[in-house]
């Protein structure tokens, strides 16, 4: 019998006998304390996504982890911003990829959330990790990665430089919805824990899940097809699951029921009782 199947059989009969064993109890202040709080793209409910100010916002709500998307310009700069279009954040127009670095910070990423935060620029990767490794957690999301190839080893590039790539150092995730770039990353950053993003229920069946933990460290579901059940099986298999993205206290309230290890939010309040 090969090792593989060894581990599927073993697996699908401890889950088939105690399915639940790990799922934490009615949650407590105690308990809410040990999930992290992941700030979606900064405190993102508070001020304008993927920038500083969020970023910033962030740490002073003692989230344990900011959530940043690396894309990459025209001409190979690693930068913070989640559409592949710029038309939505900010007062530009046309796609990352076709927009140099210089005409990407040229763009005003703020002032369509408010009036204050008018002027606030697009961040690069390496800024990011330079102001806040050692501050707080990064959770990094490579965003399309499909469509900027290469970018796996620019990411890892900077993490090495940076001695970001050991456990010993501080709190670094790395995750997308494209399951071959978070092998590739695997290989790159063995030691750097890997996340798998889905809102798929066909990525939630028990052969999924056994596929996802040969690379992954982290299962990260949208908080819609999060189940008692699957938080249990996620765990029988040594890995973890952060669930996004909440804009409500009842959202964060049922994570916290479900066990979930990491609440992803626009709102770091809700998750964090200190606030």
């Amino acid at each position: 019998m090969s090792k593989q199947l060894l581990l599927e059989t073993g697996v699908a009969l401890s889950l088939l006998f105690n399915p639940f064993s790990q799922l934490a109890e009615e949650p407590t202040v105690g308990t809410r304390k040990q999930v992290d709080n992941v700030a979606h793209r900064g405190a993102s409910g508070y001020a304008p996504e993927n920038t500083i100010a969020a970023f910033d916002l962030a740490v002073d709500m003692k989230a344990d982890y900011i959530e940043i998307d690396v894309q990459r310009s025209e001409d190979g700069e690693l930068v913070l911003i989640h559409d592949t279009t710029v038309d939505r954040t900010t007062d530009g127009t046309g796609h990352v990829g076709d927009l140099s670095f210089e005409e990407l910070r040229s763009l005003d990423a703020g002032s369509w959330f408010g009036e204050e935060f008018n002027g606030e620029p697009i961040p690069t990767f390496e800024e990011i990790l330079d102001r806040y490794h050692g501050k707080i957690g990064v959770l990094i999301e490579l965003k399309a990665p499909e469509i900027y190839p290469g970018i796996e080893e620019q990411v890892a590039e900077a993490l090495i430089e940076r001695n970001l790539d050991k456990p010993q150092n501080e709190k670094i995730i790395i995750q997308s919805f494209n399951f071959e770039s978070m092998k590739k990353m695997n290989e790159l950053l063995p030691r750097v824990p890997i996340g798998v993003l889905t809102s798929n229920r066909a990525d939630t069946t028990l052969k999924a899940l056994l596929e996802f933990s040969t690379y992954a460290d982290w299962v990260n579901p949208s908080y819609g097809i999060v189940t008692e059940e699957l938080v249990g099986q996620v765990h029988a298999l040594g890995m973890n699951v952060g669930s996004w993205t909440v804009r409500s206290q009842e959202a964060a309230d049922f994570l916290f029921e479900m066990g979930v290890d990491a609440i992803i939010t626009d709102y770091p309040d809700y998750v964090d009782p200190r606030n």
